[in-house]
């Protein structure tokens, strides 16, 4: 058999026809290799025998049994039934719908068979109705022993499924291990045809630990790792140094009101050296909220702008967008290069100047949102591209934003959510990782309090204090609307509570408002023109409000911890203190607790996202199914850390070679061959 096989789709299989096929299609079961990866979940344990007295009525068990008795009514739609006993007790096995000749082969007169199958209990008699398995004592061992359960969708039969999976197994081509056999002893590892084996035929599955697990487990890393490595080859092409001199950000250094953090120096150094350099850079600076990310990649902007090129600032939103544009005006006020603002919404007339002057060299520096990308677009000397909360972008992206920025295009990547070291190795291998956990030492820690939900009457005269002293709230709502479902506060609900309490003074925005809603509720807070936002998650990333200084989040113990940090990131942004007060319902779990002391107890958004990762689990945590973590099948960062740096460290140091076929076939059974446009044969 050729390792062709695994490819095939799954119709190739004897017994799948169209009906079977469109069922497994729908579960994404569409070739060999699905069924491969499709562990099973648990098994059914056939393997003891059972005394007819022994046996428990709902369960699936196993009876070595004689035949006495056959019954074959000729009165239609009345079962078959044959009569079974053991020196214990009677049993009778019952068929519908089954042929005479076929019952009287499977069931010989005074001769032992062994039947396997669900227990039931009618009409003072135990019955096994169309069981399983039945077949002679020569056949034992094929019966008598645990059978793997899959996770199957409607329309698919447990044992017609094991029967493909079977056929599978069976026939699983000898692939040529990717792994070196010393390397598999020395980490006790299995071979591959060993582990595929092992997980469908054991209780292997059940252990996150066996060596066979551990295996599949290793080989999906490898395979995610050497994308990013192949990515990384094509991203890091050569380009001309950028030549430039550190006295001007020094003047702009000189001239801010706060000193720059070590860390924000350290990435600063970090960033110049791969601007210097022949290789195209492709880093990401990692900082907590506050940490400073934006003060460093202003300063890099000015550098490459003074090298003699442009360059491109890009976020996710126009509000965000024009604080930065703002900020930069201000920071840059002293120098002498054009600053332009673009977003969808900027008028032709304008727009069309920009672009002119754009194409001519004259404006050095372009800020605004995706628009920037546009096919009309077009700059004279593109020497660098920053974008801002971009930590959702996948692979695929990052390589296609390196495209289109050109071979002299540098590429920075700033992103405010604090992500474990695990996940960050999986999500950023293809890059430069440069972290900024230093906060700036006139950055506040926000005071943090916690408060049951029935005494929410008691903040009302701290909510009005604030917004006499001329401060801003944010009111954080898990829900846009109330759910008969759910025990959550809606913000809408909350939105005409509160608003009756301090009439003309509130906004509502949510995730269901267009973009162009959002935005004009956002700017009136910014501008002060309303006091308390009612909102619900939308306001976890991006825009500074300097004057919010207080936020309530409701329902405080439903949010995950790296979520409940972002959030409070949103106050204390200014020279004034920030306050979050967690809302709560009582009858908090243990882990509910723990979350809402370490969100207390610390301030350090990296440690939070560790802490948040292992209560959680990964596949909880926010922004990271967006960033494609979630298409991990089998490894869990948590539980499989050493994996993770084993896996990093041996792509690292092979010199792999992806069209080699042991490679080529790795990517293609983890779906990752199309990413790095390999094709396989």
């Amino acid at each position: 058999m050729k390792k062709d096989f695994i490819f095939t789709e799954i119709d190739s299989l004897k017994g799948v026809g169209p009906q079977l096929s469109k069922y497994l299609k729908k579960k994404k079961i569409e070739k060999i290799k699905d069924v491969i990866l499709n562990l099973p979940y648990s098994e059914t344990d056939r393997s003891k025998i059972y005394k007819l007295k022994e046996l428990e009525v709902g369960k699936i068990q196993t009876i070595k049994v004689y035949v006495k008795k056959l019954y074959f009514p000729r009165i239609r739609n009345l079962p078959n039934r044959i009569i079974c006993e053991d020196d214990t007790g009677k049993i009778e096995i019952v068929y519908f719908n089954s042929r005479e000749g076929y019952l009287r082969k499977l069931f010989p007169l005074d001769e032992q068979v062994i039947v396997s199958g669900k227990v039931n209990y009618f009409n003072k008699k135990y019955q096994i109705t169309n069981p399983d398995y039945v077949t002679t004592l020569e056949n034992q061992e094929y019966v008598a022993k645990n059978i793997p359960k899959y996770n199957l969708t409607k329309g698919i039969n447990e044992k017609k499924y094991r029967n493909i999976s079977e056929q599978v197994i069976n026939n699983l081509p000898k692939i040529d291990d990717w792994l070196d056999k010393n390397f598999i002893k020395e980490n006790k590892l299995v071979s591959w045809n060993e582990c595929i084996k092992k997980l469908h035929n054991s209780n292997d599955v059940k252990n996150n630990q066996s060596s066979s697990f551990r295996r599949i487990v290793f080989d999906e890393l490898c395979a995610n790792f050497l994308t990013l490595s192949e990515n990384r080859k094509r991203i890091k092409i050569k380009k001309n140094s950028k030549i430039f001199s550190n006295k001007n950000s020094e003047l702009i250094k000189k001239s801010l009101p706060f000193k720059l953090t070590n860390d924000q120096v350290r990435v600063l150094d970090e960033i110049n050296v791969d601007l210097s350099s022949n290789k195209r850079m492709f880093r990401i600076i990692q900082g907590d909220v506050g940490s400073g990310k934006t003060i460093v990649s202003l300063l890099s902007i000015l550098n490459v702008i003074k090298s003699g090129y442009q360059c491109a600032l890009m976020s996710p939103t126009e509000i965000l967008a024009k604080q930065h544009y703002t900020l930069i005006k201000k920071i840059f006020k002293n120098e002498n290069f054009d600053i332009e603002f673009l977003t969808g919404k900027t008028e032709y007339k304008l727009k069309k100047s920009i672009l002119a002057n754009l194409t001519s060299g004259k404006i050095k520096l372009l800020i605004g949102t995706h628009a920037l990308f546009q096919k009309k677009i077009n700059f004279k000397k593109l020497g660098l591209v920053v974008i801002d909360e971009q930590h959702k972008f996948g692979v695929k992206q990052r390589s296609d934003l390196a495209k289109k920025g050109g071979d002299e295009c540098d590429v920075l990547l700033m992103s405010a959510t604090p992500i474990p070291r695990t996940m960050m190795m999986s999500l950023y291998g293809d890059m430069d990782i440069s972290k900024i956990t230093e906060k700036p030492a006139e950055r506040k820690k926000i005071n943090t309090l916690s408060k049951p939900e029935k005494k929410i009457n008691e903040l009302w005269p701290f909510v009005k204090k604030q917004i006499s002293n001329n401060n801003q709230v944010f009111w954080v709502c898990p829900l846009i609307e109330e759910s008969p479902f759910l025990d959550y506060s809606s913000a809408k609900k909350k939105f005409e509570i509160i608003n009756k309490k301090f009439p003309n003074k509130v906004g509502l925005i949510h995730g269901a408002l267009k973009n162009e809603e959002k935005d004009e509720i956002l700017k009136k807070f910014l501008l002060n023109k309303i006091s308390i936002l009612v909102t619900t998650t939308v306001i976890e990333v991006g825009i500074d409000f300097p004057n919010a200084n207080l936020i309530i989040i409701e329902n405080a113990n439903k949010f995950g911890l790296a979520q409940l940090h972002q959030l409070r990131g949103r106050v204390g942004r200014g020279d004034k203190q920030g306050t979050c007060i967690l809302l709560f319902k009582e009858g908090l779990s243990k882990n509910a607790i723990k979350r809402i002391k370490i969100l207390k107890e610390s301030d350090d958004g990296f440690y939070i996202a560790e802490e948040d990762m292992r209560l959680r689990g990964f596949g909880d945590m926010v922004g990271y199914q967006q960033s494609g973590v979630k298409n991990f099948r089998f490894a869990d960062p948590v539980v499989h850390e050493k994996l993770f740096l084993l896996a990093e460290k041996y792509i690292k140091q092979m010199d792999i070679d992806v069209n080699e076929p042991k490679y080529s076939f790795l990517l293609k059974l983890f779906d990752k061959a199309e990413i790095i446009n390999q094709n396989i044969n």
